[in-house]
């Protein structure tokens, strides 16, 4: 468990750094959106980012940013199937796990998502960029980032919880031989 939450950490340290770069990643998204000639239709999958990123990309920035939001995707994607093996699972956190999975999945359509309070990520656009172009695209890495924060948390609680409950029924089902043995010899 610690070292997926480490795993978590260093991804959500990769995301700050790519988070302080925003208006570089949507102005990248702008070049490559012109220069693929595809300036109606919006920002909508992770494989749209990549094609524009492989086909489209003439600046070495615009190609590292773009890279940068890929590579913290495949991050989150590996530690989504790192948790699936972590953990067997119950409703709650399986949930968590498939909703990652949906949105993380290369041709899912983003354009509908929508990060809010705390993350000001789609604040930073303007109204159109927000609503119609790149709202969807921006988000998707926070929300995932939350709903993998709460499945650690969840799993946390759980895991201590079934914990304290294993030993109270050890203690129980002690028989006083047991206790007697468990004791200190003198």
């Amino acid at each position: 468990m610690n070292e997926v939450v480490e795993t978590l950490r260093n991804i959500e340290q990769n995301y700050k750094i790519f988070q302080q770069q925003q208006f570089t990643f949507t102005k990248a998204l702008d070049h490559t959106r012109e220069e693929a000639h595809d300036l109606i239709r919006p920002v909508a999958t992770i494989v749209q980012v990549q094609v524009y990123k492989d086909h489209h990309c003439i600046s070495a920035t615009d190609r590292r940013i773009l890279n940068m939001f890929i590579s913290i995707c495949n991050d989150l994607r590996n530690l989504c199937q790192k948790l699936e093996t972590v953990h067997p699972g119950d409703h709650v956190t399986n949930g968590l796990l498939e909703r990652c999975k949906v949105l993380l999945n290369d041709s899912n359509d983003l354009s509908a998502i929508r990060a809010t309070y705390p993350h000001g990520v789609v604040n930073y656009l303007s109204f159109e960029e927000a609503r119609n172009t790149y709202g969807g695209v921006v988000s998707l890495i926070p929300i995932v980032i939350d709903h993998l924060k709460e499945w650690v948390t969840y799993t946390k609680r759980h895991l201590l919880h079934q914990s304290h409950i294993l030993t109270e029924v050890a203690v129980a089902t002690a028989g006083p031989w047991d206790q007697h043995c468990s004791g200190s010899r003198e």
